[in-house]
């Protein structure tokens, strides 16, 4: 029976045909497979497991760059540093008995100088025929086999050309990957927006600004980090996939358990729920950098899968938690460009000199409505402000028939107000109706019940976080979540459902507390100078391809 069931696979396996990518038909391609052909016969290994190379090309430019070392001669004779580098073949010009090439890596290339004398090539051993049309000279090898885009490993010894460019003689080159496609235009480079992000590994090679953008990515959110760790936070991890969903005012993304009988299940819309259980656990001062999904809108500062920082204080209130925001903002400005006033161009070409010194400027958000829409929203009563939201904002108008007086000065404050806020604000004490998760406002104007201890910093006209005293009562708690259940029943499908769990947590205590959401994304934006996420993000989300 075992034998029968392997011939089976074998007719399977013979009768199905191997699918024909797109590529695989068109020229470069087939040149590209002849060459592997050739050079795995002539005895070099075109994938090798491993290279050793000493040292990166940013150490030998900083190491090497204007220093005396010699000449191409004093490197012919091995009397000038030796070093071993490796990167991605992106230029190559043959000039008789020399040919000189450029090798990329990370966001720094380096000029190489191939000899027809010196220069051998690992494994190159043509024997018979092969032998006498291609002699084993490492350049002829190069220059014939040896394509754009090829992966190579260079030993031997720097000088500076006559002209002062610090160049590696190479006295051994060794293939590390033969390429089967070629690189872009390097005149024209990618210039199709989808083509770089969906092939954001073109992106990447093919221009060093975006390897830029994406190192200094990498670097902001190491910053973040330590700024959480030098106030003694706590990095935890909380799951992705949920059994209910909550934290936000956002559509979730459905998905189902298999091994639970396809329970339905959620991807998080925000990490504040499970945070805050940790923070009844007993875990004083605690963070997250993860992955948060809401089934919304894609534009200009949107993706529906991207990266937040939310971080949780105990014994903090909304105060504090401006003061730590504003020194993640100032830390990064003065890591990554020694000041904390850093240059900002708008995306249409204005010059603009951002100041993130603390403290930040502060506003209330009817404050602001006020300074930059000149409405006195105190001045209306609810059917004005209604009439008013219909006239000045782009919303549905059943939705403003069930709208409670705060989400009308919230349409307000986002149509008219936010495209002002170019330098760093916070916009504080919102309507109590935007957030069921917050304290009231201390306030003793008799607004107390009105709005709450919340703000959100904005800069360039774009929300950066978002922030509170976060609400320990449970009974409140419960009641204003149990509102937020009423309003999802009258069609406002933002709106999440109630989450027994967290009640109950929050039943057996949890301190007062500050609590922070920072958009990763958007801060990376930001300190980069770009004015769309999709920049920032390594594979942002697309259409699928010919939709």
């Amino acid at each position: 029976m075992l034998e029968s069931a392997e011939k089976e696979s074998e007719n399977v396996q013979e009768n199905t045909p191997h699918q024909m990518f797109e590529y695989e038909s068109t020229e470069d391609f087939q040149i590209r497979l002849a060459k592997l052909e050739y050079i795995k016969s002539v005895g070099v290994e075109p994938y090798p497991h491993k290279f050793f190379a000493s040292t990166t090309f940013q150490e030998v430019i900083e190491k090497y760059e204007g220093q005396d070392i010699g000449d191409s001669e004093k490197a012919a004779a091995g009397d000038s540093p030796e070093v071993s580098v490796s990167g991605r073949l992106v230029l190559f010009r043959a000039m008789g008995k020399n040919a000189f090439a450029q090798i990329q890596a990370e966001n720094f290339r380096m000029q190489i100088m191939i000899n027809r004398d010196l220069s051998r090539v690992t494994g190159y051993n043509p024997t018979g025929e092969e032998s006498q049309e291609h002699p084993k000279s490492g350049l002829k090898f190069i220059e014939k086999k040896v394509d754009l885009g090829d992966i190579i490993g260079i030993k031997g010894h720097l000088f500076h050309t006559q002209k002062g460019e610090l160049t590696l003689y190479a006295k051994e080159a060794t293939l590390l990957c033969k390429s089967l496609l070629p690189l872009p235009d390097k005149h024209s480079g990618l210039v199709d927006k989808e083509v770089r992000y969906r092939k954001r590994w073109l992106d990447l090679i093919s221009c060093p600004d975006v390897y830029n953008t994406f190192y200094l990515r990498s670097k902001i959110v190491r910053l973040v980090r330590n700024c959480c760790e030098e106030e003694n936070f706590m990095e935890v991890e909380t799951p992705i996939v949920q059994n209910n969903y909550g934290g936000a005012n956002a559509d979730p993304f459905i998905t189902q358990v298999n091994a639970l009988n396809k329970q339905e299940m959620f991807l998080r819309i925000s990490l504040e729920i499970n945070l805050k259980k940790l923070l009844v656990g007993g875990i004083p001062r605690l963070f997250e950098i993860g992955k948060v999904f809401r089934n919304e809108g894609i534009d200009r500062t949107h993706n529906p899968e991207f990266t937040m920082l939310e971080a949780y204080a105990s014994y903090w209130d909304y105060n504090d938690m401006m003061r730590f925001q504003e020194k993640i903002f100032s830390t990064i400005a003065k890591e990554l460009y020694g000041t904390e006033k850093v240059p900002f161009v708008s995306q249409d070409g204005q010059e603009i000199v951002l100041n993130f010194t603390a403290p930040w400027p502060r506003l209330t958000m009817k404050g602001s409505i006020k300074k930059y829409a000149e409405i006195d929203v105190d001045t209306l009563n609810d059917k004005e402000l209604k009439k008013l939201v219909l006239e000045k904002c782009d919303i549905d108008p059943k939705t403003v028939v069930h709208s409670t007086r705060g989400m009308l000065i919230a349409n307000l404050f986002e149509d008219l107000v936010e495209e002002h806020l170019i330098q760093p604000v916070h916009i504080i004490d919102h309507p109590i109706e935007t957030t069921p998760l917050c304290k009231t406002h201390r306030s003793p104007d008799g607004t107390a019940g009105e709005i709450v201890e919340r703000f959100e910093s904005f800069i360039m006209g774009s929300e950066v976080s978002n922030a509170y005293s976060e609400l320990n009562d449970p009974i409140k708690q419960k009641e204003l979540l149990e509102n937020q259940v009423d309003r999802k029943a009258l069609g406002d499908e933002e709106t999440h459902p109630l989450d027994e769990e967290f009640i109950e947590s929050i039943c057996q205590g949890m301190p007062p507390s500050g609590g922070i959401g920072i958009g990763i994304d958007r801060l990376v934006m930001l300190f980069t100078n770009q004015h769309t996420i999709r920049e920032v993000i390594y594979f942002p989300l697309m259409k699928p391809k010919g939709s």
